[in-house]
């Protein structure tokens, strides 16, 4: 039952006061459409194995059944390989909710019909007498043949119980708090072609492990037409890209990250889907209005894609079931939500700032179906898999994101920092070093929401995209290509790149949040954006590619920031400061350049002066002893002078400063992080 009640979320944030009608509206909406679906469907667990009943399945005895949605048709006919294609031969029947069923016996018993991988297509005639021929919306298996054609071929994936993979891990255990490695299998080779689901387990896994991340996000996995998308316009919603290789490797890498305890999470896109007919599920039985709303309602002007009915039943159905699926299939750990902001929005943000003021939370710019759709999913996810995750893209600021549903919140785990990119971009471009406000940059990284926990981070994907540039890039542009090698000098614009490219990432890792997100590749500061094969590129790969090489060039820089990387990583894994409380920040100070503050024990001290070093620069700190460094930017082996020595050690003076108890002296090199830890108390 629902532990819902109002006035508990007045204790979070009293400013919900007047809009608590609104919320306990979509509560009742839920809570609805959940008593319906226990009531109808016998609850989550039955109602979200939609692919048992609905595409293909193979009974024990052989016997093959196809079932398929759709009841504008008005008839519908399975062909493929195993019967010519031939459009009469295996007619199926309409029940009285529209879906279709053939049922095809064995051709021995306990064989199936249809050979594994052949090709299949549902063959329908539309509400306007015309025949239109389907890929099957649930289908599991799709190949892309560009040679001949950009359009996919449905494939029926019933592998030999020899082929078949089989886990041999369990799931890790729910990480304190999640370190992410947002990762793309295609762009995971150096060599300028797409990169494979085994390439990535036997390469990159290792790498991601030797970082210290305990979280990966694979991205473009559901199956995507064009390449270019990034897996954001998808047209089988069921099927792993096939690009990368087959169903059973996609397994064997999800497994054996597992087997090295980390956690993997899919980004799905449930925020709207291609607008194809002839190979997704636009249209699919001939009518405007299936899987989507009809007219302008089902459609997005800037992505050019589908929006969801959320409120169908069986739309439900199908994206429940597609949760489900990718948990219990390929065992995924949970979920980022692409495009949460379109969904839980009428507008879907276009052209639409967020102030911050509550009135643009609710009321009529509030898609209630689609945010009670959000709920369910979170809601079913969670009841079902008490560990898993689920991450919020979302860049308006909505309260009680990160609340269970069950409390009236939408039900995520975690919500993305999209400002603290943003932020960091904004300053690279548009000011000067001394020009940085440290008051804003910590506002920036605190400003989140009381009892919702955030991931933060100082670049993803979008800010490695070509029209763009990642942080590296911003930083140091040509001279990478001239300047990051030990074997030449290292020049002003190296020097300072790679010191605040540690200091942003530390400051964000430690103040940002109860989360933290890199993109593949940004650790060690890629020295180039990322663009995927287009016309307006002669559909090259050259940058759609992680160029390992220059990493493992002993000779090169890169390896400085890799090796910082893994250090933070691995040091906040022994600390835990992301599952501590938020840091206490004793000092922004706006002449000096620095931010001091205090979180799970540590005192971090930036100074972010572009010329200016501090002998015996006073900071606060709450509890006494002597403390110790615990690692600092400016050591060698990432790539910084030495000038802050490890052996040297800080007495605490008891006597008030900067409101906090005690008070140390530190030496602070200009555009330098360091961290102290207790040692002595």
């Amino acid at each position: 039952m629902s532990t819902f009640d109002p006035k508990t979320i007045l204790e979070l944030d009293g400013y919900l006061d007047p809009f608590l009608p609104a919320i306990t509206y979509r509560h009742e909406r839920f809570q609805e459409r959940k008593n319906a679906i226990i009531d109808h469907e016998g609850g989550y667990d039955k109602f979200s194995r939609g692919y048992d009943q609905m595409g293909f399945t193979v009974r024990e005895n052989g016997e093959f059944v196809y079932r398929e949605w759709a009841p504008g048709a008005k008839e519908a006919n399975l062909i493929g390989e195993f019967n010519s294609w031939n459009r009469i031969s295996h007619p199926m029947t309409k029940n009285q909710y529209g879906v279709w069923e053939v049922v095809i016996p064995p051709k021995a018993p306990g064989v199936c019909a249809i050979e594994h991988n052949s090709k299949v297509k549902i063959s329908l005639i539309s509400p306007t007498n015309e025949r239109i021929e389907r890929l099957p919306a649930w289908v599991q298996r799709v190949t892309q043949d560009l040679v001949i054609s950009p359009v996919y071929e449905a494939r029926f994936w019933n592998p030999p119980a020899e082929e078949t993979y089989t886990f041999k891990n369990p799931r890790p255990p729910k990480p304190e708090a999640i370190r992410i490695y947002e990762a793309h299998v295609g762009i995971s080779s150096s060599e300028p072609r797409i990169g494979t689901y085994n390439e990535f387990t036997e390469n990159v896994l290792p790498r991601i492990k030797k970082l210290g991340y305990n979280t990966i996000q694979l991205m473009a996995i559901m199956e995507h037409p064009y390449y270019a998308s990034f897996g954001y316009q998808v047209t089988s919603f069921f099927a792993a890209s096939s690009r990368y290789g087959t169903p059973e490797e996609l397994k064997k890498l999800v497994d054996t990250a597992h087997g090295m305890g980390i956690t993997v999470l899919l980004d799905v896109v449930h925020s709207h889907a291609s607008k194809n007919v002839l190979d997704g599920i636009n249209a699919f039985d001939g009518t405007d209005h299936l899987y989507f709303h009809e007219g302008g309602k089902g459609r997005h002007e800037l992505w050019d894609s589908r929006l969801f009915n959320y409120g169908s039943h069986e739309v439900l159905r199908f994206l429940l079931s597609n949760l489900r699926f990718y948990m219990e299939t390929y065992q995924f750990d949970g979920f980022r939500f692409d495009g949460v902001t379109s969904m839980m929005y009428t507008h879907h943000g276009i052209g639409t700032g967020f102030s911050g003021g509550y009135h643009e939370y609710f009321g009529d710019n509030a898609d209630v179906e689609a945010i009670v759709y959000l709920m369910l999913a979170n809601d079913m996810i969670h009841s079902l898999y008490p560990s898993a995750i689920t991450i919020a893209e979302d860049v308006s600021g909505m309260p009680l994101l990160c609340i269970p549903s069950q409390k009236g919140g939408v039900g995520f785990d975690y919500r993305l920092s999209m400002a603290i990119p943003d932020m960091w971009i904004k300053l690279l471009k548009h000011k000067s070093d001394d020009e940085w406000e440290m008051g804003n940059i910590v506002h920036t990284l605190t400003n989140r929401r009381h009892g919702e926990k955030s991931v933060a981070y100082a670049e993803s994907h979008d800010q490695a995209l070509v029209g763009d540039k990642t942080l590296a890039f911003w930083l140091m542009d040509k001279e990478m290509y001239t300047h990051m090698s030990d074997l030449t000098e290292m020049t002003p614009v190296i020097s300072r790149g790679l010191a605040l490219h540690k200091m942003i990432r530390l400051l964000v890792h430690t103040l940002g949040g109860e989360g933290y997100l890199n993109f593949e590749g940004n650790e060690f500061g890629h020295p180039e954006w990322l663009d995927f094969p287009r016309e307006g590129n002669n559909n090259s790969f050259q940058y759609a590619r992680r160029q390992w090489n220059v990493l493992d060039d002993d000779i090169l820089r890169y390896k400085y920031l890799n090796e910082f990387d893994a250090v933070m990583n691995n040091t906040e894994e022994k600390y835990k400061w992301l599952s501590s409380p938020q840091a206490y920040v004793s000092l922004k100070h706006e002449g000096d350049k620095m931010i001091v503050y205090e979180r799970a024990g540590l005192l971090f001290i930036f100074n972010f002066h572009p010329t200016k070093s501090f002998t015996d620069y006073r900071v606060g700190v709450d509890v006494a002893g002597e403390y110790s460094v615990i690692f600092t930017s400016d050591e060698k082996r990432f790539g910084g002078f030495d000038n802050v020595s490890l052996k040297t050690t800080y007495k605490t003076t008891a006597m008030e400063w900067h409101t906090r108890k005690n008070w140390l002296q530190v030496y602070s090199p200009s555009r330098t992080c360091t961290v102290l830890g207790l040692t002595k108390a």
